[in-house]
């Protein structure tokens, strides 16, 4: 995971979603005119209107008290049907996943071991419950004629499927709240916290919570402790990326630096001992008194180089707009570590022209207005230089940033179990709505189908669509599983080729609307960001996770709402 992805734009993703919402839904009243035309004759479209009618009709007269009423047979069946027992599940492996956890490990290393193991359990512990509760409602109430109950009564079909919708997600709400307060503590406890028995009990509590204040403690000289600072402990980080562009040892512009063979191709190389660069380009917006960056830069040798030494790494801070070129100290990069530098907002260096120290300000002189399309903001300009010869340093965008000051665990912690939250009502939504038009091992399927492609498969349909998966279509790959014919060689120019790859465009072209309307649920696993050490972006996790179970919410509402008027409920 790269932790910088694109932050969500709120106008482009109402766009897209109003028009795919638009589509599907003039798709369905186009396909239902037809066939009510084709069955009944001229009353048949006269019919879908008044459905249509009846719907608007229901949709603005609707009663909270009633929605309420149904949520709450809801959460009191999931009570009576034992879904909360997955607690005891849950605590039963809290209790013995500790056995399993290498302690052995580096403090940072079993930090994220713990956290994702406590984000992984919640997630997956939750999802089953959820996922059989939501898919065997309705068709059980059917089963059970205890739905014939409530239709007879005033209440609205819409308002069943918005207050099953609530029900469930109030029962997820409780279940992923309480899972992650006892994950929270169990994490805590897993991990060594250095001198926490000198603490007091107060500051031990603060600590947990990240509001500890400012306070020290002193060296104890009979037990080997030496004075920590503990207001600078801190865990979830604040990156902030730039843009990425390589020189190479010419002085040309690249965007991808030596490849040394690596099929991972994630990170490009510089080599060392000469002209050859990595070009940051960061947004800056306020000055400040100290820059803090951070960098994870890897190493490839030619050569063994000098024993017990690692490479040698300099930050060159640039401002091509008034040709100033301000190189800081050289220092040893740890490999497999983070490397963290602080630049004061005085930087003083030598000029090998003047043969003379020079202090410049880190703001009024080094940063710049970039010009660039992609930017038009200040920027600050850092190239990185590999000194020794012979030996190549690989870099990615996200291995170097600008770190703001850090926020505490609990609040990146509890954002990853919002995301949870937010995942658990999507799986709802869709489960609800699949439920009032199938049956449950049939909700229960694609509702599940749904989850693992939205998670697993959703890449590689985009690959297919936009044509960067070789081999082609289904069609094509058949042929060339047939005929042995590798994915690299091309096909002959001939009629039936021709003609199979236009079967392919139409399957795709199916495949391309199936992307539009399953998620990427990535989006909402958000453990990998609080696991490594960083927090949860709003605007790239938060916000596109929050507004994609809305946009999906509306129309589940929509079709579970339909869908249930036109069942015939004594069909069991």
């Amino acid at each position: 995971m790269t932790f910088d992805r694109d932050p969500f734009a709120l106008l482009t993703g109402l766009r897209d979603w109003l028009l795919v919402f638009g589509g599907f839904v003039g798709i369905i009243f186009s396909a239902t005119i037809l066939v009510a035309l084709g069955i009944y004759g001229t009353s048949g479209p006269v019919a879908v209107m008044s459905r249509v009618w009846q719907g608007l009709h229901d949709f603005t007269h609707l009663s909270p008290k009633r929605i309420w009423a149904i949520s709450r047979l809801t959460i009191l069946e999931a009570w009576r049907r034992k879904a909360l027992w997955v607690f005891a599940v849950f605590a039963f492996l809290m209790m013995f996943a500790g056995w399993f956890l290498d302690s052995e490990l580096r403090v940072d290393m079993q930090v994220k071991n713990a956290v994702s193991f406590a984000l992984t359990t919640v997630l997956w512990l939750t999802i089953p419950v959820l996922l059989l509760l939501s898919c065997w409602g309705i068709p059980e109430d059917i089963r059970v004629r205890s739905l014939h109950t409530v239709v007879t009564k005033p209440v609205r079909r819409n308002e069943i499927v918005m207050g099953r919708i609530l029900g469930f997600s109030a029962v997820s709400a409780t279940i992923v709240a309480i899972m992650g307060v006892v994950g929270y503590v169990w994490v805590l406890r897993q991990v060594p916290e250095d001198h926490q028995p000198r603490l007091s009990g107060w500051n031990r509590l603060c600590l947990a919570v990240g509001l500890l204040p400012n306070i020290s403690i002193e060296a104890d000289p009979k037990n080997d402790l030496p004075a920590i600072d503990v207001s600078a402990k801190k865990f979830c980080r604040m990156p902030v990326y730039g843009t990425l562009e390589f020189v190479d040892r010419e002085g040309a512009i690249a965007t991808k630096g030596i490849n040394t063979g690596d099929i991972w191709e994630f990170r490009s190389y510089i080599e060392g001992g000469t002209k050859a660069s990595a070009r940051y380009k960061f947004a800056v917006n306020d000055p400040v008194d100290q820059l803090k960056l951070e960098s994870r830069f890897e190493a490839f040798r030619t050569h063994k180089g000098r024993i017990g030494q690692s490479l040698l790494v300099r930050y060159v801070l640039v401002n091509p707009t008034k040709s100033l070129r301000v190189p800081l100290p050289s220092f040893e990069i740890k490999e497999f570590s983070l490397n963290e530098q602080f630049i004061n907002r005085e930087v003083s260096y030598y000029d090998e022209d003047l043969k003379d120290t020079r202090t410049v300000d880190l703001f009024k002189d080094l940063v710049y207005f970039d010009e660039d399309e992609k930017l038009k903001r200040n920027v600050l300009q850092i190239e990185v230089q590999c000194l020794d010869s012979g030996q190549y340093l690989g870099m990615a965008r996200t291995d170097f940033f600008i770190r703001l000051p850090d926020r505490s665990f609990l609040m990146g912690y509890f954002k990853a179990v919002f995301g949870i939250w937010l995942l658990t009502v999507f799986i709802v939504s869709i489960g609800v709505t699949a439920s009032t038009f199938v049956k449950g091992p049939v909700a229960t399927m694609l509702t599940f189908s749904v989850l693992i492609v939205g998670q697993g498969f959703r890449d590689f349909m985009i690959k297919l669509v936009t044509g960067e998966q070789k081999g082609g279509g289904p069609i094509e790959s058949w042929y060339r599983l047939v005929t042995h014919m590798n994915d690299t060689l091309a096909l002959p120019d001939t009629v039936g080729v021709q003609i199979m790859q236009g079967i392919d465009k139409v399957l795709l072209s199916g495949l391309w609307l199936t992307q539009h309307l399953i998620p990427d649920l990535s989006s909402f696993v958000m453990s990998p960001y609080v696991a490594n050490g960083f927090d949860v972006p709003w605007g790239m996790a938060m916000f596109r996770s929050l507004a994609m179970t809305i946009g999906y919410l509306i129309p589940c509402v929509l079709i579970g709402y339909y869908s249930l008027t036109l069942r015939e409920l004594e069909a069991k």
